[in-house]
């Protein structure tokens, strides 16, 4: 078996989609939802440049009893 065939969706595949989607959300809901998901990604962008500006605590040392 081909695993190109496993891919992305060809043309027609988009348009079946696309209707799909349309019928569940309805062509009112669709700016609001675009809007949703434009909100959610860029907070998880924030938030992944956020964890990368946190430093990173430094190990702490060790106590050798005697």
């Amino acid at each position: 078996m081909n695993i190109l065939l496993l891919g992305m969706p060809g043309g027609w595949e988009w348009v079946v989609i696309l209707a799909v989607i349309i019928l569940l959300f309805g062509g009112s809901k669709l700016p609001q939802l675009a809007k949703a998901i434009g909100q959610s990604k860029r907070a998880f962008r924030e938030g992944i440049e956020e964890g990368e500006r946190e430093p990173v605590p430094a190990p702490a040392p060790k106590i050798e009893k005697s």
